[in-house]
């Protein structure tokens, strides 16, 4: 299966199904307007009723089946059967989801309606009074999305199916945040209804909760394979984890000797490179300034060299998220590259002190060679991909495991020289090998490191002694990972596939530049698929 063409290809019926489906997508859900950027919905909000799931399930369905007879015929081109390979396996899990009740149920810290509605107000443009206006019809249509959810969380209750308690307590707590005086969203009605919600799940559903985090074998399975786009052997994947976080961390303790002389581990080193002055940096405008410098230093270092990097996305904003909730996270352009894409810090409050030796390997994860030029790629190949292959088809294995995999690339590029900075990307690496070993223990009830089950205080205590993480960052960490299950170790996973591929790629003969452009140019795609793109096999 090979797609890659340097000519302009006329769309095909597929192509013109998939752009309908994104047209029809924007106006179900129009928070997937705003954040592909394409107008003419920001005042408009859905409202995450029983009805809404429904109504897109319905939609998807349709562009799923249509996908299964391309299979079938093997009809259109070379493109067209990567395209429905991919709208198979990505819309039929996103089926698969609903049919098990994911999305009317779907409550945790991170990725549920909750914060949908939240954080589609940064994406939006502020600059005219048409802008302000939408900004002011979508959060008046709060209230009533708030309500449809509530509606949704109710039917799924009565199926029994409630998100654990401590998914619940940590959404009462961020829509609590966002009725003061200093909530980010400004408007009355808006701020009552997010109070009133949590009022809601504090006497209501807080109360029938369950205790118990883990979501089991059958569901993480599911769960995994949406976010790695490959089905995984998750008990291979916990002993594999537990040898690489093993790896991760006597390089790490090298490195630390080397640095400090004999008798300091990688723990008491990290504390020491955070009193260093050179890698400190104090307040968000100094960390703000600091990130652009970094990114526009790589995209003008890398660009030519190891990558091809189109015009277009040779700009990169980096923002500091007032949300505050400890997440690092990136926003792609919009299509027409009016909107730059941009990389967001979200610092929690009262937190001022940040260190350049940890976080440099944060930017090329988020900016170049990350995020920023992965998804940038696939936006400017508009000759090649529809709408939906360009916006919407995404797997957190191929998008998280390609920003790891890039961290890494920067290692061997030797922007890591400083023993300090290599110490941080060591410390992302086992990081993310060590939500691999939280994140399957939990959730299927693994045997921990040291014999027993995975309890939180355990899993806290692990992680305490496996991240260098300001401590309101690690339990904002923590929370995700109980309760998104599956997606934190999609980014180790993810690496592992690239890196893999990247070696059959070379074991061809295919020099690492030609595999990163062959790799980047489909877009996103389930691992499996991207790999019968670039090599033409499959294993």
């Amino acid at each position: 299966m090979n797609q890659n063409t340097t000519a302009a290809r006329e769309p095909s019926r597929l192509d013109k199904a998939c752009d309908d489906y994104i047209a029809d997508l924007c106006a179900i859900a129009p928070t997937a307007a705003t954040a592909f950027g394409i107008p003419g919905f920001d005042d408009q909000l859905e409202n995450f009723s029983p009805e809404f799931f429904d109504t897109l399930a319905t939609r998807t369905k349709e562009l799923y089946d249509l996908a299964r007879s391309y299979q079938d015929s093997g009809e259109g081109d070379a493109v067209d059967q990567v395209t429905a390979a991919a709208l198979v396996d990505r819309l039929g899990v996103e089926l698969e989801l609903h049919e098990m009740g994911e999305d009317e149920r779907c409550l945790n810290n991170i990725a549920s309606p909750l914060q949908s509605i939240r954080d589609t107000l940064l994406l939006m443009p502020t600059e005219t009074q048409e802008d302000q206006d939408n900004l002011a019809a979508r959060i008046e249509k709060i209230p009533a999305a708030l309500d449809g959810y509530q509606q949704s969380l109710l039917l799924a209750a009565s199926r029994g199916h409630i998100a654990p308690a401590r998914q619940i307590r940590e959404v009462i707590t961020q829509a609590k945040d966002l009725t003061g005086a200093d909530s980010m969203i400004q408007g009355d009605a808006a701020q009552q209804a997010f109070g009133e919600f949590a009022s809601w799940l504090e006497t209501e559903l807080l109360p029938k909760a369950p205790t118990q985090d883990g979501v089991g074998r059958e569901r993480y399975q599911v769960f995994s394979r949406q976010f790695v786009g490959a089905a995984v052997d998750l008990d291979e994947a916990y002993e594999w984890a537990t040898v690489r976080l093993e790896e991760i961390t006597n390089a790490q303790n090298a490195i630390a000797r080397d640095l400090y002389g004999d008798g300091v581990d990688a723990a008491g080193a990290m504390k020491r490179l955070d009193e260093e002055e050179r890698y400190t940096l104090f307040g968000t405008d100094a960390l703000k300034t600091w990130m652009q410098e970094t990114a526009d230093k790589a995209i003008a270092d890398l660009g030519g060299t190891h990558f091809d990097i189109d015009e277009r996305i040779k700009t990169i904003e980096c923002l500091i998220d007032p949300a505050g909730t400890g997440g690092i996270f990136y926003t792609p352009p919009s299509e027409d590259f009016s909107r730059p894409g941009r990389m967001w810090w979200s610092v929690p409050k009262g937190e001022d002190t940040f260190h350049t030796w940890q976080e440099l390997t944060t930017v090329f994860h988020e900016g170049v060679p990350g995020h920023h030029l992965q998804l940038g790629a696939t936006m400017c190949n508009s000759d090649t991909l529809n709408k939906w292959r360009k916006l919407a088809c995404w797997n957190s294995g191929h998008g998280e495991g390609w920003a790891l995999y890039a961290e890494a690339l920067m290692d061997e590029l030797g922007y890591h020289e400083d023993p300090g900075t290599r110490m941080g990307m060591l410390d992302a690496q086992r990081l993310r090998a060590a939500r691999v070993l939280i994140d399957i223990g939990v959730h299927l009830g693994k045997t921990n490191p040291d014999g027993g089950q995975w309890t939180y205080e355990y899993a806290d205590n692990f992680f305490a002694n496996n991240v260098a993480m300001a401590p309101a960052n690690r339990r904002f960490e923590l929370h995700r990972y109980f309760g998104w299950p599956g997606q934190a170790p999609s980014y180790a996973l993810g690496q592992r596939l690239w890196q893999q591929l990247r070696a059959d790629a070379q074991a061809l003969g295919m020099d690492t530049k030609t595999f990163h452009a062959k790799a980047l140019a489909p877009g996103s795609l389930p691992m499996g698929i991207l790999r019968d793109v670039v090599i033409g096999t499959t294993r």
